[in-house]
């Protein structure tokens, strides 16, 4: 069984930076393209970035310059560099495995709050 799980997320001040980490376990992960979510109140979960196996990667235009997704397969794991919050990045990030460079996976981690505030 394939399980995800998200760490790293907390309260930051605007213009401060953090660093998302998810691990996988039950799946051969290296094979997978791997991808960070995330969802704001009220709102619908929006793509945030993604990188295949063979490490291409693609980002929202509201984080790109500002985030880099990387992955260490020999860890399973994904992380998500957060530089230059804003108030506007305040969200539940959730980790996904599997899918396409574009399309997301089937499995999905819990979810880490990332709130930005001053």
């Amino acid at each position: 069984q394939v399980q995800l799980v998200e760490s790293g997320g907390g309260l930051v001040q605007p213009g401060g930076s953090l660093r998302l980490s998810c691990v996988g376990s039950g799946g051969i992960f290296s094979l997978y393209a791997m991808g960070w979510y995330r969802q704001a109140p009220g709102k619908q979960r929006e793509l945030v970035a993604r990188i295949t196996s063979g490490r291409s990667t693609i980002y929202s235009a509201s984080v790109k310059g500002r985030f880099t997704i990387s992955r260490d397969n020999a860890k399973n794991t994904v992380s998500l560099q957060m530089n230059s919050l804003n108030f506007e990045d305040t969200a539940v990030y959730f980790c996904n495995a599997g899918g396409g460079r574009e399309l997301s996976g089937p499995y999905w981690g819990q979810g880490t709050q990332v709130t930005v505030s001053s």
